[in-house]
């Protein structure tokens, strides 16, 4: 009874529930849309497993890479050359570059790691400098990207200097370690080592471990470490040319006289007629196989001194496979100093 009194009580103060919407008749248009609309719905939802299978295949980006990636969405490319006075847009990316004019006859245009730079002669309006810029635009942009790309692939190969760095050597990885100067011995400030109980031999045979042991107080500067670690490489390219200039030139029927080292930036060697060899002593941080192609290709110079066919020719009968060792020594990058 009680039970029945409270339940009357409550439904006295309980709010009218809202009377239902008439339903409402869908015209044949609406009918249609209202179909669509469920197809549609239907597909994106259908879609989104996709997307997530091609994301989830999708190549892996670590922690700089990601961000690298997202930079790259977010900043607009652009190039812009230190010396820049004039711009233009190129297929949406904004080119900044270097304008000169000069006694030429023709428009000139030249895309290095500064950018692009463009020389016109005097007479010739800006309207048509313009005009050719635009005809030539897929060739500069093509140029600027695989400039820029190089670059940041050679900035990549940068030696920080320091305990524990590494340093690539006869296409390996060697370790440097700092371990003070009481462990010099002899006035030898640098010695090879391996996870094996001696120093390997230097030869191309893949080494498990290579560290090399500096004698440095351990907070050596990083021009210090650098020096010492320098001295030591060059030694290595010394004795390693003469091993392979000895091993070649009697395969080439040439007599090489002097070796000397070189520290140029864009020059792996060079060969003088009276037996005169310059290597770059650089060449040790590549495979062996790569430096014997330099090697050959210089003492060859003592048979034919130009690259006529002929010249290829004989590079190719002591290093069959020469075509891709020297794409190798084109594209893989030096670290820098």
């Amino acid at each position: 009874m009680m039970q029945r009194l409270l339940q009357f009580t409550l439904d006295l103060f309980e709010p009218k529930p809202a009377p239902l919407a008439a339903p409402v008749k869908l015209t044949k248009t609406a009918e249609k849309q209202s179909e669509a609309d469920k197809k549609a719905a239907v597909a994106q939802v259908n879609r989104a497993p996709s997307a997530i299978k091609k994301i989830a295949k999708s190549k892996r980006l670590d922690g700089a890479h990601a961000s690298q990636a997202l930079a790259q969405v977010l900043v607009p490319t652009t190039f812009r050359h230190p010396r820049a006075t004039r711009q233009t847009l190129l297929d949406g990316i904004l080119v900044a570059y270097a304008f000169q004019r000069g006694k030429r006859r023709t428009i000139g245009f030249s895309a290095g790691p500064d950018g692009l730079a463009v020389s016109a002669p005097k007479w010739v309006p800006l309207y048509e400098i313009d005009k050719a810029i635009l005809e030539k635009s897929d060739w500069i942009l093509k140029k600027l990207q695989e400039t820029r790309a190089r670059h940041e692939h050679l900035e990549s190969a940068r030696i920080d200097w320091k305990d524990g760095c590494s340093v690539p050597f006869l296409g390996d990885q060697v370790v440097v370690v700092v371990v003070g100067p009481q462990r010099a011995s002899g006035g030898i400030r640098a010695e090879l080592k391996s996870s094996l109980s001696e120093a390997p031999q230097v030869t191309d045979a893949a080494v498990p471990h290579l560290t090399l042991h500096v004698a440095l107080p351990h907070d050596a500067a990083a021009d210090q470490i650098r020096d010492v670690v320098q001295t030591w490489l060059m030694q290595q390219a010394k004795r390693l040319f003469t091993e392979r200039l000895d091993h070649f030139a009697p395969a080439l029927g040439v007599q090489w006289r002097t070796l000397s080292l070189s520290s140029a930036r864009t020059r792996w060697g060079s060969a003088s007629a009276n037996g005169s060899i310059r290597l770059n002593w650089r060449l040790v941080h590549f495979k062996l196989p790569v430096i014997d192609y330099v090697v050959a290709h210089e003492l060859s110079h003592l048979r034919v001194m130009d690259h006529s066919p002929r010249f290829w020719d004989t590079v190719r009968t002591v290093v069959p496979d020469y075509a891709d060792l020297r794409r190798q020594l084109k594209n893989q990058p030096v670290p820098r100093w």
